[in-house]
């Protein structure tokens, strides 16, 4: 035989040598009464690339009852897929604080469109995550975070951000990588928030 060869058998039973294929290639079924064939590995689920934005300084706002913030400044990342059918993972974390002990609560957006959205029931809020209680008061900050994975089906630049909004029932002041007194200690001090997308290759 020859090295590297592999033997098969054909439809009558006779022995038959599989060609040596190249370096990294896989061995592939062709099928029923069909010898099996060395072929290049298909390239599904590899990460294409990865961008991320980190928010070092601190952000705030005033929002009415039930409402939400425009998109936080400076807390935005942009992706332009390679293929129209990549997937977008979207992964998320984001310190929010808030001028009462309320619930803390997020919406996650593809340019001016909400993804990552809750079944619509009656007249609850659809949010991406929260609510997470304010507890400890307005001296404390609460996680938001989110893992997302985004199908746009596009090639064209997408930017990734979110709003920030209370349970309140009336207006708040809201904060991303502080609390509301942003007391100037080290016990509590601020923090970072970080938003990565990957884009997922079909």
């Amino acid at each position: 035989g020859t090295d590297g060869n592999i033997i098969s058998y054909d439809a009558s039973g006779d022995p038959v040598a599989i060609a040596t294929g190249s370096d990294g290639q896989v061995l592939t079924s062709t099928g029923a009464g069909s010898p099996p064939a060395f072929e290049t590995a298909a390239a599904g689920g590899k990460i294409g690339q990865i961008v991320s934005t980190t928010k070092l300084d601190s952000y705030s706002a005033s929002v009415a009852s039930a409402a939400v913030t425009g998109i936080v400044t400076g807390f935005t990342v942009a992706i332009t897929p390679s293929a129209s059918n990549s997937k977008i993972l979207i992964i998320l974390n984001v310190i929010t604080g808030a001028s009462g002990e309320h619930g803390m609560r997020m919406e996650l957006f593809r340019d001016t469109t909400k993804i990552d959205l809750a079944d619509a029931s009656s007249s609850r809020g659809r949010n991406s995550k929260g609510v997470v209680q304010m507890s400890g008061g307005s001296s404390y900050a609460s996680l938001l975070s989110t893992n997302f994975l985004d199908a746009p089906n596009s090639t064209s630049e997408l930017v990734y951000g979110i709003k920030i909004g209370t349970t309140s029932s009336g207006s708040q002041s809201v904060y991303v990588n502080r609390s509301h007194t942003d007391d100037d200690n080290a016990k509590y001090g601020r923090s970072t928030s970080t938003i990565t997308v990957m884009e997922v290759l079909a």
